[in-house]
């Protein structure tokens, strides 16, 4: 890998927002609007983190519906050698958030 796109995508995951991000894609893939209440921030700026991780080439977007759904793009972090297996077990924002009726199931 280029010595460039290794350090971009490391800056990406410096910031721990963008990090717990990651952590949470990588229990399933998440909207912006299902981000929001975890991180207690503004859309545009939960956007703003998601874009940087879509530039660094971490994560990928679907649209589904209305909604964008972003997953991890786990052969880049395979690439840089960064390992999932480390991160925090984050599930529990996800149950919090289904108790709220704020999940986003498209069908």
């Amino acid at each position: 890998m280029e010595f460039a796109k290794l350090a971009d995508a490391l800056k990406a995951l410096g910031d721990p927002t963008r990090l717990k991000i990651v952590a949470l894609l990588n229990k399933r893939d998440c909207c912006v609007c299902e981000l929001v209440p975890i991180f207690g921030i503004s859309q545009p700026a939960v956007s703003r983190h998601m874009s940087r991780l879509k530039s660094a080439g971490l994560v990928t977007e679907q649209r589904k519906g209305q909604w964008v759904f972003y997953t991890l793009n786990r052969d880049r972090l395979e690439e840089i050698g960064f390992s999932l297996q480390h991160l925090p077990d984050f599930s529990s924002e996800f149950e919090v958030l289904e108790k709220q009726g704020l999940l986003v199931f498209c069908e």
